[in-house]
């Protein structure tokens, strides 16, 4: 009979790692006595980060003692004690590869059920002073599991394990776990998955992504991708002619290219974006990041670029870019598009951000949408407001929409009610004065302080956060879970930039490094460094959420991912350059 050898419970400490300071509940340590099992935890436990552990389906973390005399033997340690994975119950019995999702079990004077495999990520690295232990827990078919608690009540160690209930559909906590991060997603066997009514939420929405995406070679695991991966693009850039230059504002100039060739351009979703190279005869070249501002057309592609006083790419395009010279564009790439549905649509936008969100109301106006559409949108003035001619024809095809504008310094020639809408900036009591629908799907594009102070505004108005989707020009949110305290600093190269080597651009980061082998062991070891944002969690090629476009390029593997990234993409977290590489970050 199974059996519970130590109930191990800790709460959330500081410690330091690579220079920074993480917060995290990694440390348990055995408890004296009987403990109560609560419905979110067990007494006088906690997590460091909620949103990754913790909390109804992960109340408890079951490792078995059969693994630790695995790991024992695989990494050649001695002197691991109970509590080392971070588990609260260190158990003999249960292995992962007998166990099954929804097994139900007594434990003294509670019941428990088994909901999920264990999630592992970078902290289990710092416990086990092993940085490698997130990929080979999970590789190795013994992540453990978590608990749900049933029926609260008093545990100790020694209580037997008494199993009194199993789920119809029986498939192994190791089952499940390879069956989300192996590179083999058998349609049969998710469908199986599903049907266990114990698996919990959050595998469910991965097994579910990964039955709706694409089922073929090359497309990366959708239960994994994060967002902003989801629509991954060909590397490689292709030289375009300029078919036409036009002065949009004061300070946007709007730049239509078309293939040399007239052969049809790759089609681009609503808010998309290229990346453009310029040779600007200054050392490497500038990578930049410009959304698609007109139609859907695979004749030509449309960019409207802000001309910044010191803004090194706009200028460069303004002063010496005419009709008839050719750039290299890459393929259209970016995850902020238009979503399909039945919902209304607010496009919520403030200077050039108006751009993205542009292409997105040609595309309801060409498709006659039905949907309520509200443009919302900020400018200084009538000789800052680009594209307001083309949004009012464009609005005049929609059935139900309308309009607000705001300038923060309207000039003098500056009519209200014809040119904008109110002085002043969008703010809470804008929006509450226009009414948004607390339902719509909301797209956000605009300067940083914008974007922070309207995101907050709609959650405090009540809009849900999944339906605010955002797009930041000069990289994405960062996901660096329990590190606390760190400073945000604009990126920049890093003290001991190498001078040779392959040149690792971070192209919406405005950033070109040279790659040092002997510094960095991975891609996001050098976006560390440089302050560029960056998303990761597990570190080691398991969790997919460092998943960025690989503009072009080629990188190598070390360690080796469990499951590739979609063509066109990479795992910053394991990834070395193979030449110049350019990344979408």
């Amino acid at each position: 009979m199974a059996r519970l050898l130590s109930v191990n419970v800790g709460l959330p400490r500081d410690v330091e790692w690579k220079g920074r300071i993480v917060h995290t509940g990694i440390w348990k340590n055995p408890v004296a006595g009987r403990c109560r099992a609560g419905r979110l935890n067990l007494e006088g436990d906690g997590q460091g980060d909620l949103a990754g552990h913790g909390g109804e389906q992960r109340a408890v973390f079951v490792y078995q003692i059969e693994s630790y005399r695995y790991w024992q033997q695989q990494l050649k340690r001695t002197g691991l004690v109970h509590g080392q994975f971070g588990e609260n119950f260190t158990i003999e019995g249960l292995p992962d590869d007998a166990v099954c999702i929804g097994d139900r079990f007594q434990i003294g004077s509670a019941l428990f059920e088994v909901s999920a495999p264990r999630v592992t990520c970078y902290r289990v690295g710092i416990r086990m002073n092993e940085p490698r232990m997130p990929a080979l827990l999970t590789s190795s078919g013994r992540p453990g599991f978590y608990f749900r608690v049933l029926r609260e009540g008093e545990v100790g160690a020694g209580d037997d394990i008494v199993k009194v209930g199993e789920a119809g559909e029986r498939m192994t906590v190791a089952e499940i776990n390879a069956l989300l991060y192996s590179p083999d997603h058998a349609r049969d066997r998710l469908q199986r998955a599903l049907r266990i009514e114990a698996l919990s939420p959050g595998w469910r929405a991965s097994f579910e992504a990964i039955l709706q995406g694409p089922a073929t070679a090359g497309t990366g695991n959708a239960g994994l991708s994060p967002a902003a991966a989801a629509h991954p693009a060909a590397p490689g850039f292709q030289p375009l002619t300029v078919a036409a230059i036009d002065q949009e504002s004061a300070d946007v100039l709007s730049i239509s290219m078309r293939h040399p060739d007239n052969q049809p351009l790759l089609p681009a979703l609503p808010g998309q974006y290229v990346v453009l190279r310029l040779a600007t005869g200054s050392g490497h070249p500038l990578y930049r990041s410009y959304s698609l501002s007109g139609p859907a057309s695979t004749e030509r592609y449309r960019i409207s670029v802000k001309i910044e006083p010191n803004g090194a790419a706009g200028n460069w395009l303004k002063e010496h870019v005419r009709v008839g010279d050719a750039l290299d564009v890459s393929s259209p790439r970016g995850s902020f598009v238009l979503q399909s549905g039945h919902r209304p649509v607010v496009l919520l936008s403030a200077g050039i951000g108006a751009t993205p969100v542009l292409a997105m109301l040609y595309a309801l106006a060409a498709g006659r949408s039905p949907q309520q559409v509200l443009w919302l949108h900020a400018a200084r003035d009538r000789q800052h407001h680009p594209f307001s001619t083309e949004v009012r024809r464009l609005m005049s095809a929609l059935a139900h929409s309308r309009s607000y504008v705001c300038y923060s310094r309207p000039g003098p020639h500056d009519k209200m009610g014809d040119d904008f809408d109110a002085s002043g900036h969008l703010s809470r009591s804008v929006l509450d004065q226009i009414g948004i629908p607390r339902e719509a799907d909301i797209y956000l594009c605009g300067p940083s302080p914008f974007m922070a102070e309207m995101k907050e505004t709609l959650a405090a108005i009540g809009v849900a956060p999944a339906q605010i989707h955002a797009e930041i020009f000069n990289g994405s949110e960062p996901l660096t879970p329990g590190v606390v305290g760190a400073a945000t600093r604009a990126p920049h190269l890093p003290e001991d930039d190498a001078k040779t080597g392959p040149l690792v651009s971070f192209a919406r980061s405005g950033i070109a490094v040279h790659w040092k082998a002997s510094a960095y062991q991975s891609i996001l070891e050098l976006a560390e460094a440089c302050d560029v944002p960056v998303r990761w969690s597990c570190r080691t090629g398991v969790c997919h959420n460092c998943e960025s476009g690989l503009v072009s390029g080629a990188v190598a593997y070390e360690p080796q991912p469990l499951d590739k990234p979609a063509d066109g993409n990479l795992l910053v977290c394991c990834s070395q350059p193979v030449g110049d590489v350019v990344i979408d970050l």
